[in-house]
């Protein structure tokens, strides 16, 4: 089924303004020491940590492609990391990513992140809050 297209955007749904949009959420990664995320634990959405300061490292921009192997320039998706865990959390950069906005989450809070397709095998992931 296509999406309507009217007057240049999309709508979803039959246009019903207090119509519920309904996602699928996989469960939520949890870790509890520095790592480096699967492609898939970041596509997932929700990151879960639990630890003391420490780091996660995002996957390579080859091996996140390999997962969302249809994404085209500007395609985007969004990941939240919660910072449940007793010390700092750091977010660092693999292979072909760049990362705007403080990569540092304090204990028991939370962030929300944008990643955007900006070119071959880069990606730019984005604090939002």
């Amino acid at each position: 089924m296509a999406i309507p297209n009217g007057a240049g955007g999309y709508q979803v749904g039959d246009g019903n303004l207090t119509e519920v949009q309904i996602d699928v959420q996989n469960t939520p990664t949890s870790k509890a020491a520095a790592a480096t995320l699967t492609a898939a634990e970041l596509t997932g959405g929700i990151v879960q940590y639990t630890g003391s300061s420490a780091s996660l490292t995002l996957p390579t921009v080859a091996d996140l492609e390999a997962v969302v192997s249809s994404a085209k320039n500007n395609s985007a998706f969004n990941v939240n990391f919660i910072n449940t865990g007793a010390g700092t959390l750091t977010i660092a950069v693999g292979t072909g990513w760049t990362l705007v906005g403080t990569v540092t989450s304090a204990t028991l809070t939370s962030a929300a992140w944008r990643a955007r397709k900006t070119g071959d095998l880069a990606w730019t992931l984005y604090r939002v809050a």
